[in-house]
């Protein structure tokens, strides 16, 4: 890396920080603060003693009968003011439920919430993000030790991206902004630092830029139709019926979310499509595969034919997997397909693919005639 692009990196870097810290200032300016509550006391602990188990029995019919447990045992708080020390706490479970958890054992991780009307703390859940954490960090090593600094790059492009979304947006929907224009800005953002942190002030990531926003562009403009002419009211789960009974000034339009999590959703894969086209028209010009427009931009089709197969699938799957319960259910508690693919919920989840499909579609023929034609002019440098 020379001063050059090593300068540029460090700019790039400075002005994503500075987006995130303007921008959650911004986002947050004049928000109203939630109405104080109930907040209970969530800490987290160490089983060191278990010291009693209490089974009883529930229902005179045998096979309509129910079994409660409640296993009391010792705990080393781990966190919150009174950490280190020790604290009695219980577990009840009952055969009620289809699944029960399996009962606590000397040494889990657990997290307890303080009754303090009762003066008591109560099993809540086992610690699980200890080890999706050291999964992440052995994935984290295996991609810098693969990729380099290409690697590390990535991984802080990610950092910078996931935290648009958790320090920017997610506060400027709950301060009332407009949903539409800040789910805009964030794909902007996303876009443009991922590839100047990534790839660098390169034609490569210029062109790639330009076709992903493009395509983005594309699939917010169907997406914004969609949403009247199918007359969508964003009530598609639980989730979405309970942001409406927040307390906000400005009750969250629904038929927003429903747009924001297409287009963002959307937006990773669009630039995986524009990139893969760059980078190898890129490779294809620098060795003489490729000379003029009309043969880079052939090529970029091509190659975009290609891309495009396999990304439809990663798109779709992705979004079938991540919806496979619900699918289930529905199709369970549903003999008519024309009411399962008229269900609002359904017809989200089947937008999401399509318009981020039609989102890639247009960044194939977009990035190859951008990169045909900004890869053929003169340039005294090499990128």
């Amino acid at each position: 890396m020379n001063s050059y692009s090593m300068k540029f990196y460090v700019c790039v870097l400075f002005f994503s920080a500075l987006f995130l810290f303007a921008g959650n200032r911004i986002a947050s300016l004049g928000a109203q603060p939630m109405p104080a509550g109930y907040d209970p006391e969530i800490v987290s602990g160490v089983i060191t003693q278990i010291i009693d188990r209490e089974e009883t029995q529930h229902g005179l019919d045998p096979e309509f009968s129910f079994t409660n447990t409640t296993v009391t045992f010792m705990a080393r708080l781990t966190s919150g003011p009174s950490r280190g020390t020790e604290v009695v706490a219980e577990h009840s479970l009952s055969t009620v439920l289809l699944l029960v958890e399996r009962e606590v054992a000397v040494g889990d991780r657990i997290l307890m919430i303080y009754d303090q009307f009762n003066s008591r703390y109560y099993f809540t859940n086992y610690v699980r993000i200890n080890y999706v954490l050291i999964l992440g960090g052995i994935f984290f090593v295996l991609i810098i030790l693969f990729g380099k600094r290409t690697g590390l790059n990535s991984i802080v492009a990610l950092g910078f991206t996931c935290g648009s979304v958790f320090f920017v947006f997610i506060p400027a929907i709950l301060a009332g902004r407009n949903i539409y224009a800040t789910t805009v800005v964030i794909c902007v953002y996303a876009i443009v630092s991922t590839l100047l942190i990534v790839i660098g002030p390169t034609k490569k990531a210029l062109t790639a830029m330009l076709g992903c926003l493009g395509g983005v562009l594309l699939a917010g403009l169907i997406m914004v139709i969609m949403n009247i002419v199918l007359n969508l009211t964003g009530f598609v789960d639980e989730e979405t019926q309970f942001l409406l009974l927040l307390p906000l000034e400005n009750p969250i339009d629904l038929r927003a979310i429903i747009f924001a999590g297409v287009i963002i959703g959307s937006v990773g894969a669009i630039m995986d499509v524009a990139m893969s086209i760059a980078s190898s028209l890129w490779e294809l010009k620098i060795t003489g595969g490729a000379s003029n427009f009309q043969e880079l931009f052939d090529s970029g089709i091509n190659i975009g034919k290609d891309t495009l197969g396999t990304m439809l699938n990663t798109l779709i799957l992705a979004y079938i997997g991540s919806s496979l319960s619900l699918i289930l259910l529905i199709t369970a508690h549903t003999t008519s397909m024309l009411d399962l693919f008229n269900l609002e919920m359904v017809l989200v989840e089947l937008l999401r693919a399509i318009i981020g499909s039609f989102g890639m579609l247009l960044a194939i023929p977009l990035t190859a005639g951008i990169c045909g034609w900004l890869y053929t002019r003169p340039d005294r440098s090499d990128q």
